[in-house]
């Protein structure tokens, strides 16, 4: 079992970003075939992530101009046969990356059906429950706005990638699946599959639809795309309900009150 290290305590063979090319432990390269954009879609597909977008061309036609990149990532989500059921079940976010409540964790039967390699326990509450030949990453953060969660964003991210790279797959999991390990998700996808902010939050969505991270997460995301990209894509807006990315304002009736699970 491993803990990973906040990147910035982390050595300097650990700080190389996705474009970095030497062979490291952490650091590969993305998943072949698993792109938002619909250039590397058309180019790179892989029979492993065949079906996990399905490009529309009328859908969703307008750029954003909010991306660093010419490359819009204009590729629209379709789900799989298996959704994940409110907080329950077990969400395929890429081919090799997935995404649930703790519990999830105990069932190896359902860990190996996914071919799942390594979990990343992003609590602090919660034990590892040590299958054998299965990896452990202990990421110890509560789910509170103050915790340094963006410390982690790098880490596990090269981690996810590198598992994937092997042709293994990560589960990560907090205590419900709603925001510590939705927000080390998000930051995958933007980091590896270069993606914004916003359209990383509404693939993620997508797949696990009661993900909500806190406020304080949010912010530190912001941050990281910010540091990612040169600009955001998401912003903190005062509401009625008080200060909400504004992601959420959209979705704001629908949303039942949120108590930090």
């Amino acid at each position: 079992m491993n803990d990973i290290e906040p990147s910035g305590m982390m050595g300097n063979n650990k700080q190389r970003t996705s474009h970095d090319q030497g062979e490291l432990k952490d650091t590969l390269a993305p998943p072949q075939g698993f792109y938002f954009s619909v250039s590397c879609l058309r180019s790179s597909m892989g029979s492993r992530s065949q079906g996990f977008f399905h490009h529309q061309d009328h859908h969703h036609h307008h750029h954003h101009h909010h991306h660093r990149s010419s490359v819009v990532p204009t590729a629209v989500p379709r789900l799989l046969p298996e959704t994940s059921s409110l907080l329950g079940g077990i969400a395929q976010i890429t081919p090799s990356l997935f995404l649930a409540r703790g519990n999830v964790a105990s069932n190896r039967s359902l860990l190996l059906s996914k071919g799942i390699t390594c979990v990343v326990n992003a609590t602090i509450e919660l034990p590892n429950f040590n299958w054998p030949h299965m990896e452990y990453v202990k990421v110890p953060l509560a789910d509170m706005p103050h915790s340094p969660i963006s410390l982690y964003f790098d880490s596990v991210a090269d981690k996810i990638h590198s598992v994937g790279r092997k042709r293994g797959a990560v589960l990560v999991h907090c205590a419900a699946g709603v925001s510590r390990s939705a927000s080390l998700c998000l930051a995958y996808l933007m980091k590896y599959h270069r993606v914004s902010l916003a359209e990383a939050h509404a693939w993620v969505k997508s797949r696990r639809p009661v993900i909500r991270p806190n406020g304080g997460f949010w912010r530190q995301l912001i941050e990281y795309e910010r540091k990612l990209f040169g600009r955001n894509s998401v912003k903190m807006i005062q509401t009625p309900y008080g200060v909400i990315p504004d992601v959420y304002e959209r979705d704001r009736r629908n949303l039942a009150p949120y108590w930090g699970l």
